[in-house]
């Protein structure tokens, strides 16, 4: 595992353990628990379930089918960019289909999932609600209307791009200390 990620992993954890305090060891805690993780940590980790059953003292598997029952819980962590391809039928008809499969190969990831250096996660959506600017996709809250799987690659090269020029600027300013 990547040693940032693990940090964060640990982070997570040490959170988690201060907030689970605040409830009552009941079973019937166990959905607003998992709601308080979601929304202060945007997803459920593996070791946050196996945290939470020994917590409320069910079983992991008893955790996992509440929280997988829900749409509203996330099992992987969310990119820092995350990218929305919208499928509603205004975007399907235009191909929007063909702009998801597009991020998923240049990401090497599938719908639902991020990248294993948590730069981009990928997820399908029902509607953006920009149906004149079909096919759509959003990446960081940015609506990309009139997509073209061309402009996929150009998206994802502008965030490398940025990324490259922060570490750049934190090289040059740690060089001048």
């Amino acid at each position: 595992m990547d040693p940032t990620v693990e940090i964060q992993e640990k982070t997570l954890l040490n959170d988690m353990a201060s907030m689970l305090g605040g409830f009552d060891k009941e079973r019937g805690n166990l959905i607003p628990i998992l709601q308080m993780i979601q929304a202060r940590h945007h997803y459920l980790s593996p070791r946050a379930l196996k945290m939470v059953a020994k917590y409320l003292k069910v079983s992991t598997c008893e955790v996992y089918g509440v929280a997988t029952f829900y749409n509203q819980f996330r099992f992987y962590p969310p990119g820092k960019h995350q990218i929305k391809v919208c499928l509603g039928t205004a975007c399907h008809v235009r191909g929007g289909d063909i702009i998801l499969e597009n991020f998923e190969r240049k990401l090497g990831i599938k719908a639902g999932e991020t990248t294993q250096n948590r730069e981009f996660s990928i997820d399908r959506v029902a509607c953006i609600g920009c149906c004149a600017l079909a096919p759509v996709a959003t990446t960081d809250n940015t609506v990309h209307g009139h997509m073209a799987p061309s402009k996929v690659v150009g998206l994802i090269l502008g965030f490398e791009i940025q990324k490259e020029r922060e570490k750049r600027q934190r090289q040059k300013g740690e060089s001048k200390q």
